[in-house]
């Protein structure tokens, strides 16, 4: 370990040990108190508060809403984590939001190439629930990059605002793999799978793929296809035949999103936040994000994640995914997988 990580394990065992000493000198009653202030003391609380963005009436509210990086429910472990977007801390977003009575408007910035079809789904849910249950309008700012699903979970939006040089549309769903069975049979490797039906190993890189795989693969990607069109008709008020034309997976800029009815204006998230706060009388609004507070020491000296998991964790994490064999799954995602 570096001289840094030495400190704050230092640190921490100090803090340890004082708090074996402390829960020794109080009731048993407070042990529970004491291991949780110690904790907080250490990373921080997982409490989501309104930050401050922009000043203004504090009864009135407009909360800030921020995709970035892929739609995918991974949960990173310790200092090796390079972590962008958390799906599960997005949904308590939404979910202190809704719990919040002085929120009356949302501005949701997405830049992100989708993800999966699952998760993107259940963002699109919890978002229009937000809609129907609180009456807030939901307005979106597409930055660099808003394609696929992360379009997905702009289309029920109020108001979509992109860029000329926003990278959005690819409407569509994804799933690959690699076969490299015709690779074992050069090197003389058979595969020994034993199976209950013809199509339990479905996407397995083992074997051919015959036509009963392909035929059930694109009968599924049709399926989720359909709901992605769906979602896109409804939220833009858009009869599903026209949707279909412009959703064969191209890509659009923000002035050609514009013009096939994919985006509503162009601008950015300043240009998205001043259109919310003048349609919607919000013009005296404080502009807020819901975080938690993370500036225990831990967090403080290496980030949110450090502390939460060993070394030992680290390692064990990467060779299981290197090592773990997973099947090919459906993405709205643009680019591949």
């Amino acid at each position: 370990m570096n001289q840094r990580r030495w400190v704050a394990v230092a640190i921490a065992v100090g803090l340890f040990l004082f708090s074996i000493v402390t829960s020794m000198m109080m009731p048993e009653t407070d042990e529970k108190i004491g291991s949780e202030s110690l904790n907080n003391l250490l990373y921080g609380t997982d409490e989501l508060t309104p930050k401050v963005i922009e000043e203004g009436n504090s009864n009135k509210k407009i909360a800030r809403l921020s995709v970035e990086g892929a739609i995918i429910d991974s949960n990173p472990t310790s200092f090796l984590s390079q972590e962008t977007y958390n799906h599960q801390k997005f949904l308590e977003q939404i979910e202190a939001i809704k719990e919040d009575v002085t929120v009356q408007g949302v501005l949701l910035e997405v830049n992100s190439p989708g993800g999966g079809v699952y998760e993107s789904a259940e963002i699109a849910k919890e978002l229009n629930k937000l809609k129907k249950e609180r009456d807030i309008p939901i307005y979106v700012s597409m930055k660099n990059l808003a394609a696929s699903g992360g379009y997905y979970i702009s289309a029920g939006a109020d108001k979509i605002f992109a860029t000329e040089e926003t990278t959005t549309g690819s409407i569509g769903v994804i799933m690959s793999g690699t076969n490299y069975s015709g690779l074992m049979e050069k090197l003389g490797i058979e595969d020994a799978t034993y199976k209950s039906g013809a199509l339990k190993d479905m996407g397995s890189g083992q074997r051919p793929v015959s036509e009963k795989d392909k035929e059930v693969f694109q009968s599924y990607i049709d399926s989720s296809y359909g709901r992605f069109v769906k979602v896109v008709s409804e939220g833009r008020k858009m009869p599903e035949d026209k949707v279909k034309k412009i959703a064969d997976g191209r890509i659009y800029d923000g002035k050609q999103a514009k013009e096939n009815g994919l985006v509503d204006a162009i601008g950015y998230p300043e240009d998205a936040l001043e259109a919310l706060r003048k349609d919607k009388n919000l013009k005296n609004a404080v502009y807020v994000e819901f975080q938690s507070d993370s500036t225990g020491f831990a967090n403080t000296l290496f980030g949110a994640q450090f502390g939460k998991g060993s070394d030992k964790d680290d390692f064990l994490s990467i060779l299981e995914n290197l090592t773990t064999k997973e099947a090919p799954k459906a993405m709205y995602y643009y680019g591949g997988e």
